[in-house]
């Protein structure tokens, strides 16, 4: 027996190796399944030259056995085999991968999936093992050797009995501490659920002896024990199948199980594309939002395999904020993986992977606006806020992008509209795209504005989402129509002799409107008459960038309270209504009257507006001071 160093020569390199490189202690054994699974590939590779082989390509096998009493955990396969040369080299040497030289040796390696390269995924069986030990025998070898570690002070190498081809890794699982659990790494049941998270697409079929206990026949309340020997993996992942081999129940099972949801989704992306990025990916666009997806401990991602083998459970580099709905998987050869595969290089693969996910995404979005409305408005309906948050996020760098997938509800039949939509029945008269803020669509229609909109025969937006209006902003404009709030100051869609005449009014009655300026103390940035509120006696506006909801729409983010933000308005009033006259005379009569008055009107114009009263007790002593 012969005691060697490691070749990395450092206890430091190998602690931080078995205790920060690897986030989650349980990875270990898909990194032993994995190393299991590439030493089944070399050998079935060799067998499609060498008849010597001699095992046929459904015998090649992984076994998992447990002995809690002995607390030690093998991983066991018949594939190539280690030489004592090979185990020296490979496992004496830190982040040395055989696989990586089993690659470069064979040019048409490309048919069999190797899937470790780096050689340190042996070494996170050190995080829950006091003992390695690797017994082996590489295939056209008449001797075996066994390896032996218990960590960071050396090996040994030494010959042993092994009667086949092969290799069984063995470890010794720690005791359990106050801090650690070590003994869920001998429970059948854990070590099932990792296979099923970790290495279920492994192609080879990965068994373990399993002990349930059943009742013994005619004798009540005794229990015997039965051990059957069970494949824990599926080995083919649904994505890898032919598509017309799948059925659409098969695909909602899968998400279902996969992705823990009780409804189908409502759409399944299924796609293969090779090039520059070669990847498979199955996506599902879910009826119904999470119960967290609009909070911030929602993490978007999707799972993230190589060659079959879990990389990341949600990988968020691969989906954009705006598509973060989708659940899904993608399964990638490609991948330029760090040494601990829990991560990856941000490099151009992944970049491109993802650019090719979110160009597919969108494209099945756009199909089914197209050719199937009614499931689009009902996913538009769970997750249309995302996508408007998308065109307005990032200074709206995503814009034009997402623009042509936004809905809003019109008062055009009432129903859900494109932008694209609204554009080509417009009336050559109408410039713009006009639009209204409410919490609802019945307490829009009550703002005076909207009158003057519906009048002319224009079709009104909607917008009743926090965000909508920031979107609305952020886009500018649509096919060169641009936005236009109703409830903006400078809305008007008089004629040029109206406006000339309203000039002239409000010249007239300059000195009262400022009066009534003055008496409401800095609540308004100006008073003024209108002509755009048909029966309406008056209305609140705004001017500048900051409109009423968009001022309660960030008033209401955490933290605002101490830089609240305020939107400039303007008192309008009906140049026309009766109330107009009864303002003009009260002003030359009765100054203490027109005061109340003026106080009365600004109320009405904030209720109408939903802007609420600042001084509801005040309101009410004024109507009844009035009424009586």
């Amino acid at each position: 027996m012969r005691t060697k160093q490691f070749k990395s020569e450092s206890k430091k390199l190998m602690d931080m190796m078995i205790n920060s490189i690897y986030t989650h202690k349980e990875i270990f054994l898909r990194e032993l399944i994995s190393n299991a699974s590439d030493a089944l590939d070399k050998l079935y590779f060799k067998s499609l030259t060498d008849n010597s082989v001699g095992i046929a390509a459904d015998d090649f096998v992984i076994r998992i056995e447990l002995d809690k009493d002995a607390r030690t955990l093998k991983v066991i396969d018949n594939g190539c085999g280690m030489t004592e040369e090979e185990l020296d080299t490979n496992l004496g040497t830190i982040a040395k991968s055989g696989s990586f030289n089993f690659k470069n040796d064979n040019e048409k390696v490309e048919d069999v999936d190797i899937i470790g390269q780096f050689g340190v995924g042996f070494y996170s069986a050190f995080m829950v093992s006091d003992e390695v030990t690797v017994e082996s025998k590489a295939f056209g070898s008449d001797g075996a050797f066994r390896w032996k570690s218990k960590g960071a002070d050396g090996y040994t190498v030494e010959p042993c009995e092994k009667a086949d081809v092969g290799t069984v890794v063995t470890l010794k699982i720690r005791e359990s501490t106050e801090d650690e659990n070590y003994d869920e790494f001998l429970d059948q049941y854990r070590i099932s659920a990792l296979v099923r998270k970790y290495s279920d697409y492994i192609r080879h079929p990965i068994k373990m002896k399993y002990t349930t206990k059943k009742p013994v026949e005619g004798k009540e309340g005794e229990y015997e024990d039965v051990v059957e020997d069970r494949t824990l993996n599926s080995m083919v992942p649904i994505w890898k199948k032919d598509k017309k081999d799948i059925k659409p129940e098969d695909y909602n099972n899968f998400y279902k199980e996969k992705f823990f949801d009780f409804t189908d989704p409502i759409k399944v992306i299924h796609t293969k594309t090779e090039g520059q990025a070669t990847f498979s990916a199955l996506l599902f666009i879910p009826e119904k939002p999470p119960f967290d997806y609009y909070t911030k401990e929602f993490e978007k991602g999707l799972q993230l395999y190589s060659r079959g083998v879990l990389i990341m459970d949600k990988c968020a580099d691969l989906l954009p904020d705006y598509f973060s709905f989708v659940k899904g998987i993608v399964d990638s050869e490609d991948l330029s993986l760090n040494i601990s595969r829990e991560m990856l290089q941000h490099d151009a693969q992944l970049k491109l992977i993802a650019k090719t996910v979110e160009k597919r995404i969108k494209s099945e979005l756009e199909k089914m606006l197209k050719s199937e409305r009614e499931t689009y408005e009902k996913f538009f309906s769970a997750f249309g806020v995302q996508l408007k948050f998308g065109a307005y996020d990032a200074y709206g760098a995503n814009k034009d992008n997402l623009k042509d997938l936004l809905l809003f509800t019109s008062s055009h039949e009432n129903k859900y509209v494109t932008l694209k939509e609204y554009t080509e029945r417009m009336p050559e008269s109408q410039t713009a795209i006009y639009y209204a803020c409410g919490e609802t669509r019945e307490k829009i229609d009550v703002l005076p504005q909207t009158d003057t909109v519906k009048s002319k025969g224009y079709e009104l937006l909607y917008l009743t989402d926090n965000v909508d209006e920031f979107a609305l902003k952020m886009l500018g404009e649509y096919e060169g129509k641009k936005f236009v709030n109703v409830c903006d100051n400078d809305f008007d869609l008089g004629t040029d002799d109206e406006k000339k005449e309203l000039t002239e009014k409000n010249e007239a009655a300059k000195d009262m409107l400022a009066e009534m300026k003055k008496t409401l103390d800095g609540k308004v940035n100006d008073v003024r008459f209108t002509g755009k509120l048909q029966n309406h006696p008056v209305c609140l506006t705004s001017e500048g960038g900051i409109s009423l909801e968009m001022e309660k729409v960030l008033n209401s983010m955490p933290g605002a309270k101490e830089n609240a933000v305020k939107a400039t308005l303007v008192l309008e009033i009906n140049a026309e209504h009766p109330i107009t006259e009864k303002l003009k005379t009260l002003f030359d009569n009765d100054k203490d009257t027109f005061t109340k008055y003026t106080k009365l009107l600004y109320d009405e114009a904030c209720l109408i507006s939903g802007k609420g009263l600042d001084n509801a007790l005040e309101h009410s002593n004024l109507v009844c001071e009035l009424m009586m």
